[in-house]
């Protein structure tokens, strides 16, 4: 059995047909203007319209469409009423017609569902499935720490800990597009950030499970001149720093001994072997390449649902 997943984030445009056991993704990162720290989500739209039928005409080639058994699809940012943002509208159009076209069930999910399979599914963590795990999804726009429990047709996440203002990745992407690097910047902040051990040491904002972080944004963009490898990993080692407070104080409030670490600036070097050191309860990472937007997740979010 294939399922189809599709994905229209923020920033990343993908597609993947999973067979039960491995998986064929498409997947393009949305292009931001230099300088900036976004991108509209008027053009994000116009950037998915044009590349997700390309993608899907080039996986659909690849494989017999009516072994296809179910189209998975992300609509929206998280499972929470109102969450809503006009790039998924893409995706799920496409989702449907193409569901409709093969007669096929349409199943839907939301984006941190899908980083949270993604991550369950990468790191072969399939137990994960049988009883409440904390997840932390590190993103661009998110930084939450949850309480998730896996349904059989996605999950029921309690935000127990996280951001209160700004996320790791704004914090992120804000000091590396003041050194002047092309958005998004977890890439490159943490290749200069590897090229020293030096770090500057900055307050903590930490209320148990609960951080702050645009503070220490105020503080950084303030001695940011060019190009600066210590400021660099200063702000990762404090993302770092206050992810392994917050999630082990997470761990101690809810009681739960497993932690599922999924999302873009997950795939940092610095900030996840930090975390894997350090981290009290036994924790689990999504793998690099699916830390990232994916559409694998909800493709094997799909193929496990269980029928009612």
């Amino acid at each position: 059995m294939l399922t189809l997943g599709i994905d229209t984030s923020n920033y990343t445009t993908s597609c993947a047909v999973f067979d039960g056991r491995d998986f064929t993704m498409k997947r393009k990162i949305l292009d931001v203007k230099e300088g900036m720290r976004g991108i509209r989500q008027s053009d994000g739209v116009f950037i998915h319209n044009r590349e997700l039928p390309l993608m899907l005409e080039d996986i659909l080639s690849e494989i017999d469409g009516g072994d296809i058994a179910a189209v998975g699809v992300s609509t929206r940012p998280r499972t929470v009423e109102g969450s809503y943002m006009p790039v998924f509208t893409v995706g799920h159009g496409y989702a449907r017609a193409v569901a409709a076209a093969l007669g096929v069930p349409l199943r839907e999910f939301s984006h941190q569902d899908g980083h949270i399979m993604a991550g369950i599914y990468s790191a072969g963590a399939w137990e994960l499935c049988n009883s409440p795990f904390l997840s932390v999804h590190l993103s661009g726009g998110t930084t939450e720490i949850l309480r998730t429990v896996y349904t059989g047709n996605g999950f029921i996440n309690e935000i127990v800990g996280g951001t209160l203002d700004i996320s790791a990745g704004q914090l992120i992407d804000r000091v590396g597009v003041a050194m002047g690097m092309k958005f998004p910047c977890g890439r490159e902040l943490e290749r200069l950030a590897l090229t020293t051990n030096e770090t500057d040491r900055l307050p903590f904002s930490v209320k148990g499970a609960y951080m702050n972080l645009s503070g220490i944004e105020t503080k950084l963009l303030r001695q940011i001149s060019g190009y600066d490898a210590v400021t660099a990993r200063t702000v990762l080692c404090y993302i770092r720093d206050v992810l392994v407070r917050t999630i082990n104080s997470a761990a101690e409030d809810t009681g739960i001994d497993r932690v599922l670490i999924a999302g873009g600036v997950a795939s940092n070097s610095i900030i996840r072997e930090g975390l894997r050191a350090r981290l009290a309860p036994k924790a689990y990472f999504a793998s690099k390449e699916l830390s990232s937007d994916n559409a694998v997740g909800v493709a094997v979010l799909a193929a496990t649902v269980r029928e009612v």
